[in-house]
């Protein structure tokens, strides 16, 4: 199926792709290997977790993992990947190498993740069976345990920002729906229209979920342009090439981050589950699940299936683990590739910090889109 795009979307892919025709073979390499001129992921992996203690800042940000995507992505479409992760990294980066603290470094990241189109938070959210769009989202504090998290908001621009804005000004971890939305508006966050989450890629993913499903597709939101309509969303400047033809399945972004004080921190944001019933909530807004952090044992956000990262309380284990004795890699994989998919069905994967600054990862699915840099180190990032 030809997927139809946003206009931000496809601007990068057609300057990616006269980038790639114009024969310039390094423009492949975004898709196949990590961005870094020292190290590879492999030796990332073999270094001992001490290895970091003499870096004062280090942040790893992801934005969702699956599988179709890495079956049928081309170079151009990896290479759009690519530069947004890079974009989410630097923006993380710039506030810790300013000493920043790392709530502010995850934060920032994910706010530039909720406003690209490309995953599934903020704009490009996911639909549910009315069509609509409910975003969560979830941050934590390592030094202090203080966390904050809303789910099924409808209409604030950063759902991060929403998020900490509960975990610093009420007494409560978690809001939710219209109540979280009346909030928002109190705390002067920026609202936007049901329009400005839509996009037609998402869009044309949902109606294909829910025609699959059996079930009735609901009217388009107010406010967009009418299906099948001459728009630029519909093809790329050059006009012929085809569009990616996958759907991101687990979009979620996340972050987590150590600043120059040693202080851990971790964000998760999402768009939810596509076409799944009104009111489902799933495991990124639940601390503990999808998203916890300690200045005791690690930062943590995952990506995947929310019901059997929650089943596990998937997030707080890892941390477990390391504080029993498990490196953070160990602890990482144990869960990820031993507990989570001993329950049928559970996919998915975490970024995990650790106290002395090691930014680590572990995926069951064939890909997942990541990236990290700690202090004097090159960024890397990997689209594969």
């Amino acid at each position: 199926m030809i997927w139809c795009m946003t206009d931000c979307l496809l601007n990068r892919l057609s300057a990616a792709l006269l980038f790639v025709t114009l024969g310039t073979t390094s423009g492949l390499a975004c898709c196949t290997a990590p961005i870094g001129p020292n190290q590879s992921e492999v030796a990332w992996a073999a270094q001992p977790e001490n290895a970091g203690s003499g870096q004062h800042w280090a942040i790893a940000i992801h934005g969702g993992a699956g599988e179709s995507e890495w079956e049928h992505m081309d170079a151009a479409t990896a290479a759009v990947y690519h530069d947004s992760l890079a974009k989410a990294l630097a923006a993380g980066a710039a506030v810790l190498e300013k000493h920043g603290n790392a709530l502010d470094a995850v934060t920032a990241a994910v706010k530039v993740l909720e406003d690209d189109p490309l995953f599934n938070a903020g704009r490009g959210s996911a639909f549910d069976a009315d069509g609509k769009n409910e975003m969560d989202a979830a941050l934590m504090d390592g030094a202090t345990l203080s966390a904050g998290s809303v789910a099924s908001v409808r209409f604030t621009r950063h759902p991060i920002d929403l998020a900490r804005a509960v975990m610093e000004h009420t007494p409560y971890v978690m809001m939710v729906g219209p109540g979280a939305d009346e909030f928002s508006k109190a705390q002067g966050l920026e609202q936007e229209p049901p329009s400005f989450f839509f996009t037609e890629m998402r869009w044309q993913e949902f109606v294909a979920i829910m025609k699959a499903s059996g079930r009735t597709v609901p009217p388009r939101p107010a406010g967009v342009p009418a299906a099948g309509g001459a728009s630029s969303e519909s093809r790329n400047e050059l006009g012929t090439l085809p569009l990616p033809s996958f759907s991101h399945r687990f979009g979620t972004v996340g972050a987590v981050a150590r600043d120059s004080d040693g202080h851990l921190a971790a964000a998760t944001s999402t768009g939810g589950m596509q076409g799944k019933l009104p009111g489902r909530v799933g495991d990124s807004p639940l601390i503990g699940a999808g998203t916890y952090a300690s200045d005791k044992s690690c930062a943590v956000s995952g990506t995947g299936v929310g019901e059997y990262f929650i089943r596990l309380t998937l997030a707080r284990e890892v941390c477990t683990l390391v504080q029993e004795g498990k490196s953070a890699q160990q602890a990482a994989d144990q869960m990820i590739h031993s507990e989570l998919p001993a329950l049928k069905g559970g996919e998915g994967g975490v970024i995990v910090m650790t106290p002395n600054g090691q930014p680590i990862w572990s995926s069951n699915t064939l890909g997942m889109f990541r990236a990290r840099q700690s202090e004097g180190s090159e960024p890397e990032v990997y689209v594969k």
